[in-house]
């Protein structure tokens, strides 16, 4: 079933919606939107609702190398926090005309829009707490933005209680980090994870600034900083969180220019299966980068099959 087609729904011009937004006013639906501005918003929350949504599976392989049946439950509900921040995503896509089923149960995996580094494989419960670290607070640093600039009323209210839940996966990831790294054991099997996640969060971030292709979501203030200024807030909170716990990252503050630097080169090419950068041959352009995005790594099949299995082995599938 197709979605309800973007002209149909959203009334304003474009003048309307910029009046609208200049008053100071919050675009509260359809009736505040012209078809760019919707366009757009079913863009950002699509890959904030996925990003959300494929987060669950790739926790929950870790979360089985628990070392203890309560760490197993605190990994629980951060995985359960995460279906309900896609929930959220979901419900205003389909109050913006989005055939939900489709989106949630039908689309085909490779159709998924979310950072790449989910595609990759946690395999313990070290990589875990190191993703809460990393990839939690890539997520907090974007939604933080979103729920600070958003014109967009209903997902600026709901993201106050996500704002929160972030910041406790976070925490989750920086406890176990200290708790780790006190040993040499730990903080060898932690520089190995971070060996391959850093980067992958740098990443996670988007296209730099110059060839950003959606400048809408700063026109339109569906958030408030750039995609390189994301970045930089993301090493500005990591970056020196890792050098307190004595890990080492490829990145480092440059007091002259008062700004981080990342030190290796960047963008670079990955190997997936191996989960090893190639950084010694050098950077590489954005469009092979982008290419790796599209085609996906090994888990997303895996990963979506996994979520929508329910959906497709019960009578709740939809017949042609």
């Amino acid at each position: 079933m197709a979605d309800t087609p973007i002209e149909e729904l959203a009334p304003l011009s474009e003048e309307q919606v910029q009046a609208h937004l200049a008053a100071g006013k919050l675009v509260e639906g359809l009736q505040h939107m012209s078809p760019k501005y919707l366009e757009g918003m079913r863009r950002i929350l699509t890959v904030s609702a996925d990003t959300e949504f494929v987060s669950a599976p790739s926790y929950l392989l870790a979360a089985q190398s628990a070392p203890a049946l309560n760490n197993f439950g605190s990994a629980m509900s951060i995985i359960q926090d995460e279906l309900a921040h896609a929930h959220i995503g979901y419900r205003l896509l389909g109050d913006l005309g989005v055939d939900m089923d489709w989106l949630v149960y039908e689309r085909p995996a490779r159709e998924f829009k979310y950072p790449y580094a989910f595609d990759i494989p946690l395999r313990s419960w070290v990589e875990l707490v190191c993703a809460n670290a990393l990839y939690d607070q890539a997520g907090f640093v974007l939604l933080s933005d979103v729920y600070e600039s958003s014109t967009f009323g209903p997902w600026k209210r709901a993201l106050a209680k996500v704002d929160k839940e972030e910041t406790f996966h976070l925490r989750h990831g920086r406890t176990w980090l200290r708790k780790l790294t006190r040993e040499a054991d730990g903080r060898e099997a932690v520089q190995r994870a971070v060996d391959w996640m850093f980067i992958l969060t740098l990443e996670w971030f988007g296209l730099p600034d110059a060839r950003k292709q959606h400048s809408e979501q700063l026109d339109y203030g569906f958030k408030g900083k750039s995609n390189d200024q994301l970045r930089q807030t993301w090493m500005a909170e990591v970056v020196p969180f890792m050098e307190e716990i004595e890990i080492r990252v490829p990145a480092h503050l440059d007091a002259s220019q008062d700004r981080y630097v990342i030190d290796c080169p960047f963008p670079a090419r990955f190997d997936a299966d191996r989960r090893e950068w190639l950084l010694g041959e050098g950077a590489i352009g954005w469009d092979e980068v982008l290419a790796r995005w599209r085609a996906r790594g090994p888990m997303n099949e895996q990963y979506v099959r996994t979520l929508q299995r329910g959906y497709q082995t019960t009578g709740l599938r939809r017949v042609a």
